[in-house]
């Protein structure tokens, strides 16, 4: 039987950890039409969940997401001014308990995902998406409405609720990264940030493709690196030659931006999704119209994205790193070690009364 309360975190405005509040009385949404009521199994943490909360995404904010003056204006969500009270969380894996009208009840029962950033295309806006956790409520509570057509049927996955929950804004935007950087066989990709979420997602998903894979990380964190598929570490405070790699994947941004471009050949492909070292860059735009290089940003993910993540999940060939999972009512001890960058790969809260599937 679906309760009419949940538990779950809301974020009642930017600022600092005090702005998440755990409340156990918050209403259970009823699916609307096409609209199906998920049971969150498992809700993987990511950078977003701190941009968000601090107002990062803000013009105002010029620094990087652990300093001190980080806080942003009113204009801090993905696309601009946020609704609160917010429930966040981008990732998840749960099971449908119920559909609004016009929805197929044959979801009923079925283990789903679904990517972090929902795309929306229209003719004016040919990237045009929404995202789960900022412009509507996502998975940090018991239970959470999506659209249907959203979804993405894992029930018969091998992987754990955890592993499946782990997902999503890391691989899906570690995907899309590659594409705009056009990563393929026998190609030198640098991957910057490569033991964190997205970068390691990167580093697995460009191994797939049969890439050599430079990771940048830290030296206590260069086995895990490995251990996900990339042939050679670097040091992030050592930098790389000139022009060695034929694409850079980047989720750091920061000062080291100029050695990213550096490092790359003639007619070579950068692509960023993340700036966490700081959105305000120096970079001598000599090197990229002489090197004749393509720089892209890349935060809308076209469907064949996630189709393609789906596929690999359900035939199990993903292995997502998560070093630790906490209950969801514990996240602001799992916020402050995600911050710390103290594990590899991804960390993963769980609702209150939920009993994780093993797969």
């Amino acid at each position: 039987m679906i309760p009419d309360r949940m538990s779950g975190v809301v974020l009642i405005g930017h600022g600092g950890p005090e702005m998440l509040q755990w409340r156990d009385d918050l209403p259970v949404p009823a699916p609307q039409p096409g609209e199906a009521l998920i049971r969150v199994h498992a809700a993987g943490m990511n950078n977003t969940d701190i941009n968000t909360r601090l107002g990062w995404y803000s013009d105002d904010v010029t620094g990087a997401t652990n300093e001190g003056d980080s806080t942003g204006g009113d204009d801090g969500g993905w696309s601009g001014a946020l609704k609160f009270p917010l429930i966040q969380g981008g990732d998840l894996c749960g099971e449908v308990v119920a559909v609004g009208s016009a929805a197929d009840t044959g979801l009923i029962g079925r283990r789903v995902t679904a990517p972090l950033c929902l795309p929306r295309p229209s003719v004016a806006d040919p990237v045009g998406l929404t995202v789960i956790g900022s412009e509507m409520d996502g998975a940090f509570a018991q239970y959470c409405c999506l659209e249907v057509r959203d979804l993405f049927d894992v029930t018969e996955s091998p992987l754990s609720d955890i592993e499946i929950g782990a997902i999503p804004c890391a691989y899906g935007t570690a995907e899309a990264l590659l594409d705009r950087a056009q990563v393929a066989e026998r190609k030198r990709v640098l991957i910057t940030g490569a033991s964190g979420g997205v970068g390691l997602a990167a580093v697995e998903l460009a191994a797939l493709r049969g890439a050599h894979v430079i990771g940048m990380t830290s030296p206590a964190k260069a086995a895990a690196v490995r251990a996900a598929g990339a042939r050679e570490t670097v040091d992030r405070d050592a930098g790389m030659g000139a022009e060695t790699v034929d694409c850079v994947v980047d989720v750091v941004g920061g000062p080291g931006c100029a050695r990213l471009i550096e490092a790359l050949k003639r007619g070579g492909h950068y692509a960023v999704a993340g700036a966490i070292a700081g959105p305000i860059v120096e970079i001598d735009l000599r090197k990229v119209y002489l090197k004749d290089l393509t720089l892209a940003g890349s935060t809308y993910q076209p469907p064949a994205v996630f189709e393609k993540l789906a596929r690999l999940i359900n035939e199990g060939r993903l292995k997502p790193l998560v070093s630790r999972s906490y209950p969801l009512s514990d996240i602001h001890a799992a916020q402050a070690e995600f911050m710390a960058k103290t594990y590899p790969g991804k960390l993963v809260l769980i609702p209150p009364g939920k009993e994780v599937r093993d797969g």
